[in-house]
């Protein structure tokens, strides 16, 4: 989403003549390439490092564009949230000691970012989804202030006509509906560059999709979306749902804007961005347009700025990119599928993995497609994002465990990889040694999260340890060790209660047992009783909160006769109490005590556009002032 000609709404004219640039500057890249004009025998990697702000409470902290002007560094850019930032690093020749020199680069950056940051009382955090975002901070209010973010969010609504829909499951299921493209906001990636030379691009392409899976198995980072336990790398099913606009019947073989491909690449890059225009409907449209044949024909290096523009509406794992450097063109594969974090370190172990394995496995095999199947490929790359160092891939014909395979033949291909590429033996002992010791650990990332959460204590709220986690990465960070290194997060570390009972999303009871206004009565009483509760909430169909049934009510009407029509017993609309005051997730708890009391109420339903989400009962603050109570007393 980082393309600046995306200027205003696009009317049908305009898209048009958008589509027909888009044509031209296709017909201007295959010329390109016939005639041997794209920079071939280079061989240069890069990198785009995403981060987030968090303040003092470890929450998601908007203050990107005050850090930016503070940083005043072309090398940094804004993102899609208002709480996130980018750096682009400066290319480098794939050799000698890159790795330790890009790592030198991303330390460097981190550094400056931090301090920039710390001017606005905020922090810099290296991770794939921050667990302390929650749905709240994905609105609009929160979307950078620049027009062409607004553009693709009201193009691609447009494009969808109705919420978006999420619907992931891991330990957890998260089913839910979001109404603008804020959602791919809580993703922040570590985003590598290979540039290749032409003849050698399918192939090359063909080898990295085979490659996604291992790499990615190793570099998982992301187990939690708020407080749901989903993939170990949920960012690959959040990019893919957040951003789709695909509303046809499902028998239609429609294909996601965000995918992992449709086939191997048999001769060229052009497949994939003539598959991409097949596919994919124009977004945005330009509001200037330069000719590449003119260009060509003056001597000039055509940017292809509807080509570039269209590519980045279309979110490939393994996405194609044309670029021009010094005033020449030249070809890219971009890595988008590894995650932000843990350490800088980290990443960079994770790109030398990728990039060795690459070119590695380019070697061992001729013709990588003879010894994997596409579906076979694309379903490791899935496999890998939902379970890690756990999962089982297909691989020569055979069901392998990733772990053990990775270590077998994935890290000495990768090293061979990169000792031909003439890549430093200290860079590659050192980067690869990180990857052998994290898989033979089995300790990434998303595992030391879901460990560190396993063994906070049970009654502690949810919230309070998703604080802690976040707490427990920034301290890590700093420390530099790679994840395989780390110890354990503890509670403690999230800054006590004060940071997690401000909002009564922070606590809230979501776990709800609920009945419908045309029930019987008879179910209410059966649940209070089964379940402990001393409140009922009646939902329709729709989760749309419509009553309260209180224990209290319940015993004054069954000590009367409860009205039946023709005999049949009364439903649970007869009884309930209409109309209940009802609060938002981000209510202020101080608020809420306030609003009980002066309400004489001891229950509070919690909605969210109007669904019901959650509850606050006294037995809520009853419990928070127990735990309260114990931790003063054990100091």
């Amino acid at each position: 989403m980082e393309n600046e000609a995306a200027q205003g709404t696009s009317e049908e004219e305009q898209l048009r003549r958008f589509a027909r640039y888009l044509l031209n500057d296709i017909n201007a890249l295959e010329k390109m390439l016939n005639e041997g004009k794209i920079e071939s025998g280079v061989r240069r990697i890069g990198a785009e490092q995403e981060m987030v702000l968090v303040d003092k409470s470890w929450r998601p902290a908007s203050r990107a564009m005050e850090v930016l002007e503070r940083l005043d560094d072309p090398h940094f850019t804004p993102e899609l949230a208002k709480f996130n930032l980018e750096i682009n690093l400066d290319p480098l020749d794939f050799g000698d000691d890159c790795f330790s020199r890009m790592e030198f680069q991303l330390n460097y950056f981190f550094s400056k970012a931090s301090a920039a940051a710390y001017a606005f009382d905020t922090e810099v955090v290296l991770i794939g989804i921050l667990p302390t975002i929650r749905t709240s901070d994905l609105s609009m209010q929160n979307m950078t202030p620049k027009q062409r973010y607004f553009d693709l969010n009201e193009a691609t609504n447009r494009m969808r006509g109705q919420d978006y829909e999420l619907n992931i499951k891991g330990t957890d299921e998260l089913i839910m509906k979001h109404s603008n493209v804020m959602l791919e906001a809580a993703n922040t990636s570590f985003q590598v560059h290979m540039q290749v030379s032409p003849e050698e691009f399918a192939r090359l392409h063909n080898v990295a999709q085979v490659a996604a899976s291992p790499v990615l198995a190793a570099a998982v980072n992301s187990p939690f979306l708020g407080r749901y336990r989903l993939w170990r790398e949920t960012r690959i099913a959040l990019f893919q749902q957040s951003i789709d606009i695909r509303t046809a019947p499902h028998q239609r073989n429609l294909s996601p804007r965000v995918h992992f491909g449709e086939g191997w690449l048999n001769d060229s890059v052009l497949e994939i961005f003539q598959e991409n225009v097949a596919r994919h409907k124009v977004l945005l449209a330009l509001d200037e347009y330069e000719d590449p044949f003119q260009a060509m024909k003056a001597g000039r290096t055509p940017r292809l700025k509807a080509l570039c523009q269209h590519n980045g509406t279309v979110y490939h794992w393994n996405r194609a990119c044309y670029g021009i450097l010094d005033g020449k063109p030249h070809l890219r594969i971009e890595n988008r599928m590894l995650p932000s974090g843990p350490t800088t370190t980290d990443e960079v172990a994770n790109a030398a993995f990728w990039l060795g394995l690459v070119t590695g496995m380019a070697l061992e095999y001729e013709d990588v497609t003879k010894v994997v199947t596409f579906d076979e490929a694309k379903d490791n790359f899935f496999t890998a994002a939902q379970h890690g160092l756990v999962s089982q891939i297909r691989w020569r014909g055979k069901n392998h465990a990733v772990a053990k395979v990775i270590l077998k033949e994935f890290i000495p291909m990768a090293r061979e990889g990169l000792r031909e590429s003439k890549v430093d033996s200290g860079d590659i002992d050192r980067y690869l040694g990180i990857i052998e010791d994290r898989v033979k650990r089995e300790k990434t990332g998303a595992q030391w999260m879901l460990a560190s959460f396993s063994k906070m204590h049970e009654s502690a709220p949810i919230w309070e340890k998703l604080t802690a986690l976040t707490a427990a990465t920034v301290a890590r960070q700093k420390g530099g060790k790679p994840v395989h290194a780390w110890a354990p997060a503890r509670l403690r570390e999230g800054g006590g209660w004060k940071l997690n009972y401000l909002r009564v999303e922070q606590y809230m009871t979501t776990d709800l047992f609920t009945v419908l206004p045309e029930e019987p009565v008879d179910l209410v009483a059966h649940l209070m009783v089964w379940k402990r509760i001393r409140h009922v909430l009646v939902e329709d169909k729709q989760h749309q909160l419509v009553g309260i049934v209180s224990h209290r009510r319940l015993l004054r009407l069954f000590g009367q006769t409860i009205p039946e029509e023709g005999g049949q017993v009364a439903p649970v609309s007869s009884i309930m109490v209409k109309d209940p005051v009802v609060i938002g997730p981000d209510t202020l708890s101080l608020d809420a005590i306030r609003l009980m009391r002066e309400k004489k109420i001891s229950i509070l339903p919690v909605l969210s556009n109007g669904k019901l989400i959650g509850v606050v009962t006294e037995d809520s603050f009853l419990g928070i002032a127990a735990n309260l109570l114990e931790q003063k007393l054990k100091e």
